[in-house]
């Protein structure tokens, strides 16, 4: 057998051992290799050196809910985790991940974070645990570098940023995210659309989600689907004062020295909206998806589906299908308020040509549901197609109206268009409106992607967009919704008005808060009445001066 002095030094370094090192175990050995294999806990509070900040390299000393949380990921699948600051919730992870490592063979993790350089430095610490543990725990290195490393056991471990196409197309054993809520929802969305089927199709295959808030997301989606016990994911929750020595006194001085907001968000693990989201922080967050009845692999999703005798509306917002942003329409039942969306439709890859036909039997589907479609591009292709090619009568047709703008119209005029033209005036009457519907819970919206965008649908340039690496699509079909809802002819035809409906319901909080005046007693019988000069109480004047409507002239017969 090779002895053990050649076989160290891959690539020089003491620590680690070539790809054909053998260890010969002593009984000692062996005993403690078996009981790492049965629990990761024991091999990292026995084995494993981290750096602190005060001590430098040491023993991995585990608190007591860092090993609640290996003990977690070590027998569930699926967990996600929503952690303070500063917790040791990233070590925590890594001494998991380099146990399965070691003692798995043929498996390979993918570690992803927010950015590239945040994975690699998750990729450092896994190495630097390895490199410190003594020879007879160790594996042989076939790689190793700042992206990936290899292990004689076939064992493998990858470090990228989290993103759609990152791990597209491979297979993986452990997918660990970490810092999760500062992934764009849109990057976020792209990564388990493209990669959750890869997940799913193994038997045994983990995914672990590690996180402090960062405003509401998919991540706050997610977790809140854990704790409701909606979805597989195990939710383990860390907070500030988990972590000894974190007192009061700690709290204070924390606060003094960043500010409340900062500290309810990153150690208090409170989920805080923006603050320029068009819809209010509170609001947002009682936004809640409902469960879909029918959800088609083109990007059709059904909520409810169409009673006969109710009124649909379908808006549609056209995007150009190259993969970047996404055709999109939503469907709302406007046959009284309030309004619900029960279905949306999303697809980055649907070309123009083929829009129109699902516009179109979706529509038909739903009662000839109206039709409004944003032509500011190609979108106007999608509503000729509709009105020329379909001949589809409940397209609304929009009119130039001077001062106005542009309102709904169903005569004919060389100024009528096939769709709405979003303008900065359209766009600024439509989030106002929509701003109102949902925040008087005059408006339903049922579906997660579109409480999503609104989560990020912020104030930009003075007007509202989607912020930066988040779509707003699905958004902009709710904003064309909002100023549609303001139409006259659209409340003539739906026969409902949301400012009257808003205003009656105003009046009878009024009418509430009005102290009542009271009964007066004034003593006479109730028959009695006041009379017309407020002088005397009967109830027939008559009674009392019969001659009231006597005709005393002279022709008259008394």
């Amino acid at each position: 057998m090779p002895t053990i002095k050649n076989q160290l030094g891959y690539h020089a370094n003491p620590n680690l051992p070539r790809a054909t090192y053998q260890h010969v175990f002593t009984q000692h050995e062996y005993d403690e290799f078996s009981k790492c294999v049965d629990d990761p806990v024991y091999f990292a509070k026995t084995y494993m050196k981290i750096v602190t900040l005060d001590k430098g390299l040491q023993s991995f000393d585990m608190w007591g809910f860092q090993e609640d949380m290996v003990n977690t990921f070590h027998n569930n699948r699926f967990t996600i985790t929503l952690s303070s600051r500063q917790s040791g919730k990233t070590v925590t992870v890594v001494a998991y991940l380099l146990h399965y490592l070691l003692f798995n063979e043929h498996v390979k993790i993918a570690i992803l974070a927010n950015k590239a350089g945040t994975a690699r430095e998750i990729m450092s610490r896994l190495q630097l645990a390895f490199e410190y543990l003594p020879k007879f725990l160790q594996q042989g290195v076939v790689e190793w570098n700042k992206g990936s490393i290899e292990f004689s056991n076939g064992s493998i471990a990858m470090a990228d940023a989290t993103s759609g196409s990152s791990i597209r197309g491979k297979t993986f054993n452990i997918i660990f995210l970490d810092e999760f809520a500062h992934v764009p929802n849109g990057i976020a969305k792209q990564f388990f659309d493209s990669t959750y089927p890869t997940i799913i199709s193994g038997k045994s295959s983990k995914v672990i989600i590690i996180s402090t808030p960062f405003g509401m997301n998919l991540y706050e989606s997610m977790w809140k689907k854990a704790l409701a016990k909606k979805s597989s994911y195990i939710p383990i929750e860390v907070h500030w004062w988990d972590v000894p020595g974190r007192d009061e006194a700690w709290k204070k001085e924390t606060i003094a020295n960043t500010s409340e907001e900062q500290f309810k968000q990153e150690f208090s693990c409170e989920f805080l909206g923006s603050t320029n989201t068009l819809i209010s922080g509170e609001k947002l967050a009682m936004l809640t998806e409902k469960t879909p009845i029918e959800n088609y692999s083109d990007g059709l999703v059904i909520f409810e589906k169409p009673i006969e005798n109710h009124v649909y509306t379908i808006v549609v917002d056209v995007s150009e299908g190259l993969g970047l942003d996404y055709s999109t329409f939503s469907i709302f039942d406007v046959t009284k308020i309030p309004y619900v969306q029960v279905g949306r439709y999303r697809n980055n890859k649907i070309s123009t040509m083929l829009l129109p036909t699902i516009i179109f039997s979706t529509a038909k589907r739903y009662y000839d549901a109206f039709v409004l479609v944003e032509i500011n591009s190609i979108g106007l292709q999608v509503a000729d197609i509709l009105h020329h090619d379909m001949e589809y009568e409940n397209l609304l047709k929009i009119q130039k109206s001077g001062r106005n703008g542009q309102e709904v119209s169903s005569g004919f005029s060389p100024r009528i268009q096939n769709g709405l033209k979003t303008t900065a005036q359209t766009k600024r009457i439509g989030c106002t409106n929509l701003k109102t519907l949902l925040e008087s819970d005059k408006l339903i919206i049922n579906d997660e992607d579109t409480i999503l965008e609104l989560q990020t649908f912020s104030e930009h340039n003075k007007s509202f967009a989607a912020e930066e690496g988040n779509n707003d699509d699905l958004a902009m079909t709710l904003v064309n919704f909002g100023w549609l809802a303001n139409q006259k002819m659209f409340k003539q035809t739906v026969n409902s008005d949301i400012r009257k409906t808003l205003q009656e319901e105003q009046f009878r909080l009024m009418d509430t808060d009005i102290v009542p005046f009271g009964i007066i007693d004034n003593g006479l019988d109730p028959q009695y009445t006041q009379d017309r000069d407020g002088d005397i109480w009967v109830e027939d004047r008559s009674k009392i001066f019969p001659f009231d409507n006597f005709d005393w002239s002279p022709n008259s017969r008394w």
